[in-house]
C-alpha cells in the first residue's frame, strides 16, 4: 500500500502534509484565505510543541484554479513528495479533479469548503457545510422575510448546478416559484452579467439565490447596486459571499445582502475573538477573516488531534481517529460524523453591514448533523424562527 513507507519515519522527523490551495487564478482571493487559515493553524501547533513532539511540515503548491494543475500537483505530492495527507480544494471541480488520484493512492483529503453534497469517499474528511446545513435554512429565511419567488443564478460548473437543483426542489415543494435559472461562464464578461441583472429587474423575484463565484461574483454585486436594485426588498442571498469579497466589492455596495454559513467574524465568542486577533496579527490588521479561513484553520487543528490519537499518517488510522472527534472551533463545537465523514456545524445567516462584516440575523440552536444525500426530508431540526 502506498501509505506504508510514508508512515514509518524516525521519531524526530516532521509530519509532512500537503497544502493545495490556489493563490492565483479566478479563486485567488477565497483560496488564499483557505491557505492562510491552514498556515496559521500549523504555526500555532508547531509553536505549542507540534504533535507527539514532532513539527508539522507543509508542502505547498499553487494550482491557480486549474483542475489540470490540481491533478498534477496532487500526484506530485503523493508520489514525489511522499505526502499522504492533503488539505485543499475549494471548488467542487477541483475536488473532483483530484479525488480519483487520492482514492487510487489511498491518500486522505481534508476538504474545508461548503459544497453541494451527494458525495462520500472513505478518503475524504469533509469539514464544510452541506445543503442541509446552509441552503435549507437560507430558503426558509427568505420565505419568512421576503417571499417565495427566487431567481437562481450561478457559475456554470458542478456546485452551482447541483445547489440550484436542491434549491429548486425545496422551493417548489414548499409552494414557491423559480423566476428563472441562469448560468454564467467562470469568468463572465460585464455584458453577460448586465443581462442577468436586467432580467432580475424585469422579473422582480423576492430574492436572488446566487452561486456565482470568483471575480464574476464581485462584479455581479456591483452591477446589481448600480442598477438601483434594493437589497432591503430583494437581496442577493448566497452561500459563498464572505467578508473578503465584501471588502473587495466595497461594503457600501453590499449592505443588506445575505449569506448562509457556519461562521462570520462578527461572532462574539472567546474562540472567535482569539481567532480573529491571531489572524490579523499574522496577516495584517485590515485582513478580512472569513468562513474560508476558519474552516481551513479548524480542520488543521482537528487533524492534529486525530494524528495524536492515531500516532501515524496512515490513512485508515487517521480516519478512524477523526470519526466522532469534537473540537471547539471559532464557529463553536464541530464534530466529524461517524456515519459519513462530514462535519456537524451550526448554521447561521448573516446580513452584510456597512462595516464590511455580517450581522447574524438567525442561527440554529445547535450544530446540525450533516445529511449530504438529503435523506431527511422534514428538516424540523434545521429551522426555528
Amino acid at each position: 500500500m502506498a501509505g506504508q513507507s510514508r508512515t514509518s519515519r524516525s521519531d524526530n522527523e516532521p509530519w509532512r502534509i500537503g497544502l493545495l490551495f490556489s493563490r492565483s487564478g479566478i479563486m485567488e482571493l477565497v483560496e488564499t484565505e483557505h491557505f492562510r487559515g491552514s498556515a496559521l493553524a500549523v504555526e500555532e501547533i508547531n509553536l505549542a510543541g507540534g504533535v507527539l513532539g514532532r513539527d508539522i511540515e507543509p508542502v505547498c503548491y499553487d494550482p491557480a484554479t486549474s483542475p489540470d494543475l490540481y491533478r498534477r500537483f496532487a500526484e506530485r505530492l503523493i508520489v514525489e513528495d511522499g505526502v499522504s495527507t492533503i488539505f485543499g480544494c475549494c471548488l467542487s471541480s477541483e475536488r473532483k479533479a483530484i479525488l480519483p488520484i487520492v482514492e487510487r493512492r489511498n491518500a486522505l483529503l481534508w476538504y474545508p469548503s461548503l459544497y453541494e453534497g451527494f458525495e462520500y469517499s472513505p478518503n475524504v474528511i469533509y469539514t464544510g457545510a452541506t445543503p442541509n446545513q446552509n441552503s435549507i435554512q437560507l430558503a426558509q429565511y427568505l420565505f419568512a422575510h421576503y417571499g417565495k419567488s427566487l431567481y437562481l443564478v450561478g457559475s456554470d460548473y458542478i456546485y452551482p448546478r447541483e445547489s440550484n437543483r436542491v434549491m429548486r426542489e425545496f422551493v417548489e415543494r414548499e409552494g414557491g416559484t423559480i423566476a428563472a435559472e441562469r448560468y454564467l461562464p467562470m469568468e463572465p464578461g460585464e455584458e453577460q452579467l448586465r443581462r442577468v441583472v436586467d432580467d432580475i429587474r424585469r422579473t422582480r423575484p423576492a430574492a436572488v439565490f446566487s452561486t456565482v463565484v470568483g471575480r464574476g461574483s464581485r462584479e455581479f454585486y456591483r452591477l446589481f447596486h448600480a442598477a438601483g436594485l434594493d437589497p432591503a426588498t430583494m437581496p442577493i442571498a448566497s452561500l459563498t459571499m464572505a467578508e473578503g469579497e465584501i471588502q473587495a466589492i466595497g461594503p457600501e455596495l453590499c449592505v443588506g445582502h445575505l449569506t448562509s454559513a457556519p461562521y462570520f467574524s462578527s461572532l462574539d465568542t472567546p474562540a472567535s475573538r482569539r481567532f480573529v486577533a491571531a489572524y490579523r496579527s499574522r496577516f495584517g490588521a485590515g485582513s478580512a477573516v472569513t468562513m474560508y479561513a476558519e474552516a481551513a484553520y479548524f480542520q488543521i487543528h482537528l487533524f492534529a488531534r486525530s494524528l495524536a490519537r492515531a500516532g501515524s499518517l496512515d490513512t485508515q488510522r487517521l480516519v478512524d481517529a477523526a470519526l466522532g472527534l469534537e473540537i471547539e472551533a471559532p464557529q463553536g463545537a464541530v464534530m466529524i460524523d461517524a456515519d459519513n465523514q462530514h462535519a456537524w456545524v451550526r448554521p447561521r445567516i448573516g446580513k452584510a453591514t456597512a462595516e464590511g462584516e455580517f450581522a447574524v440575523v438567525w442561527e440554529a440552536r445547535q450544530p446540525i448533523k450533516p445529511d449530504p444525500y438529503l435523506v431527511n426530508h422534514a428538516y424540523d431540526d434545521a429551522w426555528t424562527e
